[in-house]
C-alpha cells in the first residue's frame, strides 16, 4: 500500500473530478471541496487486500478515487464500489466498529479521511465541518429509506406483526415479550446436561435465532432426542460442504445416511482424491468455522430464483426438487457461500458444534460428531465406545446389493428424489416398479442359489433385520425361490421362546428390554434345534403375547424331513450367542436385510433408512392393526435401542445382506402416511417428528399402489398382499 499526503497548494484535478460525483462531497462549492482534500490521505490498495473488516474497530472513511471495491457482510456480497462511491463513512459519527467488510477488487486508489484530521478540520472550519456531518447524515437517512422501500416491496404481500407485545407460554409461566424476541433469549441454553439445539413453538421445531411474532407455546429441543440431533447433523453437514468448497472446489461432497452419532460422506471422483488428505483438511477447517462462532442463515428466494442457482452450481438435485414445488418461496440455508435446501432449524453458529472428527470410509468419508452427541443420543448407552471403528470395519448402510442398486438406478436416472419426482410426471413410474421389483427377484433369486450350493451342509438359515425391514415377505419370497431349487424350509419364529414377561430382562430405566438376548429361553431352543436336527419329531414353543406366558410345548408340532432347512427369524438372528454350539457354523447360512438405498434431497439431506422404517411401520400398524402413528413413534426409541445394541454389531458375520429399499416407495407410503401423521396433535410429544415426516414425504409425488405387484415387500406395509402372514 503506498500512501500519499497532501502537502498544500491544489488537489490533483482527477482527485477532484472523483470529489465532485460523491454524493456527500458534489454539494459542496468547490472552495470547500479543496479543503476537504486538504485533509485526505492519498492511498494506492493493491487488488484482494481487505481494507476494512466487519466488527474490527476503525477511525477513517475512504472516498473511491479509482478503481473498485466490494463491500460485504456476514458473508453476503453487498455491493461494488467505483469511483466516486465511499465507505465507512460510519467512523465519522462515531461509530467504532465497522458494520461491513470491504475489500479492494482491483487496484483501488483512495481518498482517506481519518478522525484526527477531521477533528483539526471541524477546529479549524467549524462551519465546513458541521456542513459535512450534515450532508453524510442525509445520504445514510437516503440509504435507509431506499432500504426500507425495499424491504417494504418484498413483505408488501406477507403479513406483518400487528402486536408489539406477544404471550409465551413456557413451562408453567406466561412471559410478555417484545414482538421480534429471539427464540434463543427465552430458552436456556442447556436442560440437564443437553444443549439446547432449537425451540419447539406449537409443537414445530424452530430454530433459536427465529423472532417471536405470536402468542404461542414454546419449549426448548435438546440434543438428547432424534430431533435435536438432526438440527445437530443438518449443522455440521453445512459447515463440511462450507469447508469442501474452498479446500477441494472441485470434489463433488454429499452428505450421506445418518448413523446417530456419525454421517456418512460420499466424495466423487474417488480415483482423484487423497481422502486421507481430505479429511483432515475439512476437519481443520470446520475447526476454523467453530472456532470464529461463523454465523448461519435462513434466507428466503423465489422459487424460481433459487432453482436458477442451483442449477448454476450444478446441485442437479436441488434444482430437480424444486421443478415441481408448490410454493412459489424456498427457504434456503447457507454457511458462508454454500446455500442447501432447508430441512429444518440450524443452530445460529458454528461455534455451537465441537469436537467433530473427520476419517476415511469405505464409502468416502465419516464425520465422527464425537463423544457429546454419542452420550447424549436417546440409545447412547448402547453405542459402542469403539462405534467409528466398527462402522469403518463393516458399514451399515453399503453393501454388495446396495452397490447393485445404485447402478440401476443411475442407469434409469433416477438418482436424487427431484430427478424420480420428473420420472413420475413423465409417465414413467409403471416401468420403475417393474424394474425395482424385477431387481428385488433377482437378488431374491441369487441367495437362493448360494444356498442350493451348500445344500448338503446347510440345516439351519437365521435371518435377521431391524424392524420394518420387510423380514416376513422376503421369507415368504425366499421359500418360493428355495421351492424352485427343491429344497423346502421349515420356518420357526424366535419370537415364540420368549421367557415369561415377568423373567424378562430390565434396562437401565427399569422397563422391560425385550430386545435383550435373554428374552430368549436358549436353553429351551437349543434343546429343540438339536432334536430337529437329529431327525426327531419336536413340539416347539409358542408365547402367549397377550398375557405374557412362554408355553414351551404349545407350538406346532415339526420334523425336518429330506430336503428341508430350518429357517429361524428374529431380532437376534445373527448373534453367534444364541445358538452357542448346538449348531455347527457350517451348517448355518446368516442373512441381514434392512432398507439400504435412498434418495438425496441435495447434497446436504437425504432420506434416512430409518425414516423410510419408521414410515413403513406408522403404515402398518395403523392401516393393520388400528395402532396411532404417535405410539409407533413413541415406541421408535426403544426400537432402535435394540437393533442398534442386537443387530448391528453382528452385520459382519451374515453370508448375504439384502437391501430391501423400493426406490418408489416412499411415494406409495406417502398416500397413507399422510393422514396418519396429521392425526398427532401438536401438544404430544410425538408431533415434531411426525411434523418433519410430513415435511419429507411432502418432497414427494403420490403414487396410488395400483402397479404394485402382490408379492412386493411394501405389500406387507399397505396390505393387499398376494402372501398370507
Amino acid at each position: 500500500m503506498s500512501r500519499e499526503r497532501k502537502k498544500g497548494g491544489r488537489a490533483p484535478r482527477s482527485t477532484l473530478a472523483a470529489m465532485a460525483r460523491n454524493p456527500i462531497l458534489s454539494k459542496l462549492t468547490p472552495a470547500e471541496q479543496e479543503s476537504i482534500a486538504s485533509v485526505l490521505e492519498r492511498l494506492t490498495i493493491p487488488a484482494g487486500t481487505v481494507v476494512v473488516r466487519e466488527d474490527e474497530p476503525g477511525d477513517f472513511m475512504d472516498f473511491i478515487l479509482d478503481g473498485e471495491a466490494r463491500v460485504r457482510r456476514s458473508e453476503i456480497d453487498l455491493k461494488s464500489l467505483t469511483a466516486g462511491d465511499h465507505y465507512g463513512e460510519l467512523a465519522m459519527v462515531g461509530v467504532g466498529r465497522r458494520r461491513a467488510t470491504a475489500e479492494a477488487a482491483t487496484v483501488l486508489t483512495v481518498g482517506r479521511l481519518r478522525r484526527g484530521r477531521f477533528e483539526e478540520l471541524a477546529r479549524s472550519d467549524p462551519a465546513l465541518a458541521f456542513r459535512f456531518l450534515q450532508l453524510l447524515v442525509n445520504v445514510m437517512g437516503d440509504r435507509m429509506a431506499a432500504v426500507t422501500d425495499s424491504l417494504a416491496d418484498l413483505l408488501r404481500y406477507r403479513s406483518l406483526p400487528r402486536r408489539a407485545v406477544v404471550e409465551v407460554r413456557l413451562d408453567d409461566r406466561v412471559l410478555s415479550v417484545s414482538t421480534g424476541t429471539s427464540l434463543g433469549d427465552l430458552l436456556p441454553g442447556e436442560v440437564n446436561g443437553a444443549p439446547v439445539m432449537a425451540g419447539l413453538v406449537d409443537g414445530k421445531p424452530v430454530g433459536l435465532h427465529m423472532p417471536v411474532v405470536c402468542d404461542g407455546a414454546a419449549a426448548p429441543l435438546t440434543l438428547n432426542t432424534w430431533e435435536g440431533q438432526r438440527i445437530y447433523c443438518r449443522t455440521v453437514g453445512l459447515m463440511l460442504l462450507e469447508v469442501a468448497r474452498s479446500v477441494a472446489p472441485g470434489t463433488v461432497v454429499k452428505i450421506g445416511p445418518n448413523l446417530g452419532p456419525s454421517m456418512v460422506v460420499s466424495v466423487a471422483p474417488e480415483e482423484a482424491i487423497d481422502r486421507t488428505e481430505l479429511a483432515r483438511r475439512l476437519e481443520e477447517g470446520m475447526a476454523a468455522l467453530s472456532s470464529r462462532a461463523a454465523p448461519f442463515r435462513e434466507e428466503l428466494w423465489t422459487t424460481a430464483e433459487a432453482r436458477a442457482h442451483f442449477r448454476d452450481q450444478g446441485w442437479h438435485e436441488a434444482s430437480d426438487l424444486l421443478r415441481g414445488s408448490r410454493s412459489t418461496l424456498s427457504v434456503l440455508l447457507s454457511c458462508g457461500q454454500v446455500l442447501a435446501l432447508s430441512c429444518g432449524p440450524i443452530l445460529p453458529h458454528a461455534g455451537h458444534v465441537k469436537g467433530v472428527r473427520v476419517v476415511t470410509h469405505p464409502s468416502g468419508l465419516l464425520v465422527d460428531l464425537g463423544d457429546r452427541v454419542r452420550r447424549l443420543l436417546p440409545v447412547g448407552p448402547c453405542i459402542p465406545e469403539d462405534h467409528v471403528a466398527r462402522e469403518v470395519a463393516c458399514p451399515r448402510f453399503a453393501s454388495e446389493m446396495s452397490a447393485r442398486h445404485r447402478a440401476w438406478l443411475e442407469a434409469m436416472k433416477v438418482d436424487s428424489i427431484g430427478s424420480f419426482n420428473a420420472l413420475c410426471i413423465d409417465g414413467q413410474v409403471a416401468d420403475l416398479i417393474r424394474v425395482a421389483e424385477g431387481f428385488h427377484e433377482k437378488e431374491l433369486s441369487q441367495v437362493a442359489d448360494a444356498i442350493a450350493k451348500r445344500r448338503a451342509n446347510v440345516r439351519v438359515i437365521t435371518i435377521a433385520g431391524p424392524s420394518s425391514s420387510g423380514k416376513t415377505t422376503f421369507i415368504k419370497r425366499l421359500t418360493v425361490q428355495l421351492a424352485v431349487e427343491g429344497i423346502r424350509p421349515v420356518n420357526v419364529s424366535l419370537d415364540d421362546y420368549f421367557v415369561d414377561r415377568e423373567k424378562t430382562v430390565r434396562d437401565e430405566r427399569g422397563e422391560y428390554d425385550f430386545e435383550a438376548l435373554h428374552t430368549i429361553d436358549q436353553a429351551l431352543l437349543r434343546r429343540h434345534l438339536r432334536a430337529l436336527l437329529d431327525g426327531e419329531t419336536v413340539r416347539t414353543a409358542r408365547y402367549d403375547f397377550r398375557y405374557g406366558k412362554s408355553l414351551p410345548g404349545g407350538g406346532q408340532e415339526l420334523r425336518l424331513e429330506k430336503n428341508c432347512v430350518l429357517v429361524l427369524e428374529g431380532i437376534h438372528g445373527l448373534n453367534p450367542a444364541l445358538l452357542g454350539d448346538s449348531v455347527a457354523r457350517s451348517q448355518l447360512y446368516k442373512i441381514f436385510l434392512q432398507p439400504f438405498t435412498t434418495l438425496p434431497l441435495d447434497r446436504l439431506e437425504s432420506v434416512c433408512p430409518s425414516d423410510l422404517r419408521l414410515l413403513r411401520r406408522i403404515v402398518r400398524d395403523r392401516h393393520a392393526r388400528g395402532y396411532k402413528a404417535a405410539d409407533s413413534i413413541g415406541r421408535w426409541d426403544s426400537v432402535r435401542r435394540g437393533e442398534i445394541r442386537e443387530i448391528y454389531p453382528h452385520k459382519g458375520g451374515a453370508d448375504a445382506v439384502f437391501d430391501t429399499a423400493l426406490a418408489y416407495e416412499m411415494a406409495v407410503l406417502k398416500v397413507y402416511a399422510e393422514r396418519y401423521l396429521l392425526e398427532v396433535t401438536d401438544d404430544h410429544p410425538a408431533f415434531p417428528t411426525a411434523f418433519r415426516l410430513r415435511q419429507l414425504i411432502d418432497r414427494f409425488v403420490a403414487i396410488y399402489p395400483d402397479h404394485v405387484p402382490p408379492t412386493s415387500i411394501i405389500r406387507e406395509f399397505i396390505g393387499g398382499s398376494g402372501f398370507e402372514y
